[in-house]
């Protein structure tokens, strides 16, 4: 079995850094104040896209939020303060062991998944990263996950899709790809059902009985 992971709120609870930045970004341009719950439901979507769904009355501003976000970024992200979730590296490092092949698949920038993954000490064991500037269609356009079954010469049958979010398992199944949704990340368990993913988990760990 192959396994393309999400990164943000998949492996990495990142949710405190990108909160924290996105409400920066909204005060600074003088955007309209939005609830966490909010923000928290757009993660997983490239940052350009996500004024379209937060502020759908301002039209035009995907660059400029985009831009913005990323300057304030390394304000807020203090050594620390984001953490892997529980029995993410254990997990990783049992399936590498065994001889599985794994990638990931983001919406964040390249550079930045590359200095997680580095910060994370897990930059061996991943065959590709693809990010958001890696590919013309983000999630839930199925390209992240086409991109990697070409260039690792993965059968879509045999790969499992792992995904915190709704965008990921609609990326994966319009692949033609397996798809296991988590439910401690960032989306909801009902939105995650209503997308519906062959197999839904609760702790990482998990994926070790699949």
């Amino acid at each position: 079995m192959n396994y393309i992971f999400d990164f943000d709120g998949t492996l990495m609870d990142t949710a405190p850094v990108i909160l924290s930045t996105m409400q920066a970004t909204i005060r600074e341009m003088r955007l309209p104040q939005r609830t966490e719950a909010e923000c928290r439901a757009t993660i997983g979507l490239v940052l350009e896209e996500i004024p379209k769904v937060l502020f759908p009355e301002c039209d035009g501003i995907g660059k400029e939020y985009a831009a913005t976000y990323r300057r304030l970024f390394p304000l807020y992200n203090q050594t620390g303060v984001a953490k892997p979730f529980p029995n993410v590296i254990g997990t990783l490092k049992q399936l590498y062991a065994e001889g599985c092949g794994m990638a990931i698949a983001s919406s964040r920038s390249h550079k930045s998944l590359e200095e997680f993954v580095e910060g994370m000490r897990l930059d061996g064991m991943f065959r590709m990263l693809v990010a958001g500037d890696d590919v013309r269609h983000a999630k839930p356009s199925p390209e992240p996950v086409l991109k990697i079954l070409d260039a690792m010469s993965w059968k879509a049958e045999e790969t499992l899709v792992v995904g915190d979010a709704p965008v990921d398992i609609i990326m994966g199944r319009a692949a033609g790809a397996k798809t296991c949704a988590v439910t401690y990340g960032n989306g909801t368990r009902e939105e995650l059902v209503k997308a519906q993913p062959d197999l839904l988990i609760d702790d990482f760990a998990g994926i070790i009985k699949i």
